[in-house]
């Protein structure tokens, strides 16, 4: 009697352990001759490939850094939330953007919206905003297909907006402002408002990016804390967190992008711009990388860091006063990212997700993300160097 339950416990017991080796079997082969794309075109072949097979089904990122007992943090629940997953994929959708992955692109959008231009499953957190951003640039057939959709997302926002006018990362936190903010709302907001003729969106996320200037950066570098206490005006957690430094980049480069020429808020932006990017290229390490802790050379490089910041390097170029440098770092941090890319063209060594204001994560593994970034970042860099040779034809 006693024999059938014994022996079912240890098969599952079996079970996880096997799993727990199995990933960590898995990770440190993939590891074998890694880092070995001598230039762009060989490494950029593997990583568009990566990329739209983790569109059609992206790896989920881990809450916790804990590799034992995998399966039970499964069954449980509790090995990966939603939240984390929409900036995966927002970064993923965003870096297909050509012809030849419409069909790609268009399938997982369809996951997303229904084909009355509603959610499926309408983010209830501010994460969504990232990944209703990508959603709308890649609105191409129809203006309006998808106009449901982004109003349930702008009320979400509008949801979490707190007594002091800038937006809340969660409703159980409402004293403080959280970096992340910038990157996941600020874009979505300037392209919704532009698109709807709604300039409260547009001064909503100029508010929530200026607070975050004003209040969440080091008196002596502009490096920003992983948030700031509205009441006190005090910064806490790490100054120079890299991820931090990269949403902060992100929001910034991206609503300037997508602000039109003419618009009064243009030019302000493109001194925080000035102000950011001469920071970052002073904290780039020899090897190309930024740090987890920027400000400690010391510390781990952070791949997710790396290629958000290339990215961002990439689009500052246009700056006629830091184009050089730009461009130079740009390219430093794609020589990084070629030598941490595994044979299958996963890039490896991303920071996991963060755990609460001022504890990080230290596992180093692969991220959707930076695999999007890193995409983007290769673009962005060829349609810089497109542009600059009709400026010279024109000249």
């Amino acid at each position: 009697m006693i024999i059938w339950p014994l022996a079912f416990f240890i098969l599952i017991l079996v079970g996880a352990i096997g799993l727990d080796l199995f990933l960590i079997f898995k990770t440190w082969f993939s590891r074998i001759h890694f880092g070995k794309y001598e230039n762009e075109r060989d490494w950029e072949k593997p990583i568009i490939t990566t990329v739209a097979r983790w569109l059609k089904r992206t790896p989920k990122v881990p809450l916790t850094d804990q590799r034992r007992w995998v399966a039970l943090d499964i069954i449980k629940g509790q090995y990966t939330r939603g939240e984390i997953q929409y900036w995966q994929e927002a970064a993923l959708l965003m870096a297909l953007p050509s012809p030849q992955f419409i069909s790609e692109v268009d399938r997982f959008i369809n996951k997303k919206i229904t084909p009355s231009g509603e959610w499926k499953t309408c983010p209830q957190q501010i994460d969504g905003a990232i990944l209703a951003y990508a959603i709308l640039k890649n609105n191409r057939l129809n203006g309006e297909c998808y106009q449901q959709a982004m109003d349930e997302m702008w009320q979400v926002i509008q949801a979490h907006i707190g007594k002091d006018g800038t937006v809340m990362y969660r409703k159980s936190m409402v004293d403080y402002r959280y970096v992340d903010t910038i990157g996941f709302i600020c874009p979505f907001l300037i392209t919704y408002g532009v698109k709807n003729n709604k300039p409260e969106c547009i001064d909503l996320a100029i508010h929530q990016i200026e607070s975050f200037f004003t209040y969440g950066m080091s008196s002596q570098m502009a490096v920003p804390a992983h948030a700031y206490h509205i009441k006190s005006k005090v910064g806490t957690g790490l100054y120079g967190w890299g991820r931090g430094m990269a949403w902060l980049a992100l929001g910034v480069i991206d609503s300037w992008k997508e602000l039109p020429n003419h618009h009064h808020y243009k030019h302000e932006l493109e001194l925080r711009i000035t102000q950011l990017a001469k920071v970052i290229l002073s904290l780039q390490q020899d090897s190309g990388s930024w740090s987890w802790l920027m400000t400690r050379k010391e510390a781990r490089a952070d791949s997710s860091t790396t290629s958000t910041l290339g990215y961002f390097l990439a689009h500052a170029a246009y700056i006629e006063e830091i184009e050089d440098q730009c461009c130079q770092g740009r390219d430093k941090a794609i020589h990084y990212l070629m030598k941490v890319t595994r044979r299958t063209g996963a890039i490896d060594f991303s920071q996991g997700d963060t755990k609460d204001i001022g504890v990080y994560s230290q596992l180093f593994d692969i991220l959707p993300f930076t695999q999007g970034m890193s995409l983007r970042l290769l673009a962005e860099k060829r349609r810089y160097q497109e542009s600059k040779k009709d400026r010279q034809a024109v000249s």
